[in-house]
């Protein structure tokens, strides 16, 4: 039998004067992650935009070398992903101090280990092909820009880094933007549709630096997620679709542009 999603506004033991510290504490946690990566990303996209070269022959590098000597750039690429998850850590401490367990509240335990990775396998099936028609169908139309990921010889941690990179998105996002974000706005008395597109179009939002079909395909993503979450009430299911995509993403696609670099490469 299913796990029954959790009502966000249920367990509430707060004074209804607490509820305008719910908005000023998503406002704090979103400035602190992805909130301000949305921000910098409309910028760049306007930054683009009015650039004289189209936006599809523009490129944009993710997963990049941060210094030119190997032992620096691991340290820095460590530590960008250990600073990246402060807010997730920042967000959970919160929903305790609420009253509740945030791993229970979210669906973020291993309470579920085999139903959660079904459920992940067939998020995988769902968003994965659509999503990688979508990139190929921005590229061809100049909506998307020229994704350069980091090339997977450039040392011999890369290909480590990059799949921790990949969890430290997963665990960001789905825990934020789905997990944390749900439970605040339902407390605060929105919705449950207009907690989806809202969740949604903030996902979109911060893959703006990558062009205009990206924010698309990550708006249909988070529709289909959040649904979903309302469903199961469990974040583990995205976090492992999540995961697997981005390594398929940072990875995967990193060696197809290296072995078929006419297929995958920028166009002339």
């Amino acid at each position: 039998m299913a796990q029954t999603p959790p009502d966000p506004r249920s367990g509430f033991t707060g004074s209804p004067q607490r509820r305008p510290m719910f908005g000023l504490e998503i406002l704090i946690v979103l400035g602190l992650s992805l909130g301000a990566s949305a921000v910098y990303s409309v910028v760049q996209l306007l930054d683009r935009l009015t650039r004289d070269t189209p936006l599809g022959s523009q490129t944009a590098t993710i997963n990049g070398t941060l210094s030119d000597r190997a032992w620096l750039d691991l340290t820095y690429q460590l530590l960008a992903i250990f600073f990246a998850l402060i807010p997730v850590a920042l967000a959970f401490y919160l929903l305790w101090l609420s009253g509740s367990n945030p791993f229970t509240r979210l669906g973020f335990d291993a309470s579920q280990p085999l139903r959660d990775l079904r459920r992940g396998l067939f998020l995988l099936v769902l968003i994965g092909i659509p999503g990688l028609a979508l990139y190929f169908a921005g590229r061809a139309f100049g909506f998307t820009v020229d994704v350069i990921p980091a090339p997977l010889d450039a040392a011999w941690y890369t290909v480590p880094v990059l799949v921790l990179s990949a969890l430290r998105a997963a665990l960001t996002e789905e825990l934020i933007v789905v997990g944390y974000l749900y439970e605040r706005l339902g407390r605060l008395g929105w919705g449950k549709w207009t907690i989806i597109v809202s969740s949604a179009a903030l996902r979109g939002s911060y893959h703006l630096y990558q062009g205009i079909g990206p924010f698309f395909g990550n708006f249909v993503m988070g529709v289909v997620f959040g649904w979903f979450y309302t469903r199961w009430g469990r974040t583990v299911p995205l976090v492992i679709t999540h995961w697997i995509l981005d390594i398929a993403s940072f990875v995967g696609y990193a060696w197809a542009v290296s072995t078929f670099p006419g297929l995958f490469g920028s166009p002339k």
